[in-house]
């Protein structure tokens, strides 16, 4: 992902998150967090996927992943956390975290599909609405 992508990203991001993050957070990302990996996946030069992640002490934060809502149910979102989880395993990392929304029903069954379980709950974590999070993660395979 690159800043010239942030319009587009803040589009799905928008039309995907009841929270979405602000302009200012994906360029922290980008340009500031060294622990970041932040992923566009484009079709024909248009963002339609991405994710923001960090990689820290062998720990794989999934922070976000969203796909353009005409791209979704192509198994784009699949794909993306699949490459995510394998990228971080043969980076070094061990774990995969994530926090999720209890009423997000698409993204726990994608997490659930791909080996995440739950390991605990933040009540009242996403703003405004209170709702809680529920806290997944699963570990990660070494990579030969």
């Amino acid at each position: 992902m690159a800043e010239t992508d942030l319009e587009q990203v803040l589009e799905i991001e928008n039309e995907a998150f009841g929270s979405p993050w602000r302009r200012e957070h994906f360029s922290f990302e980008i340009r500031e967090n060294r622990w970041a990996v932040t992923t566009a996946v484009r079709h024909r030069g248009q963002v339609v996927a991405y994710a923001s992640t960090w990689r820290i002490h062998g720990e794989l934060k999934v922070n976000n992943i969203a796909v353009r809502w005409d791209w979704r149910r192509r198994g784009l979102g699949r794909w993306l956390l699949r490459r995510l989880l394998r990228d971080a395993a043969a980076a070094g990392c061990t774990v995969a975290r994530l926090e999720v929304r209890p009423s997000n029903a698409a993204a726990l069954a994608l997490y659930r599909a791909h080996g995440f379980v739950e390991t605990g709950r933040r009540p009242g974590y996403y703003r405004p609405e209170g709702e809680d999070a529920l806290l997944m993660e699963t570990v990660l395979p070494p990579q030969p």
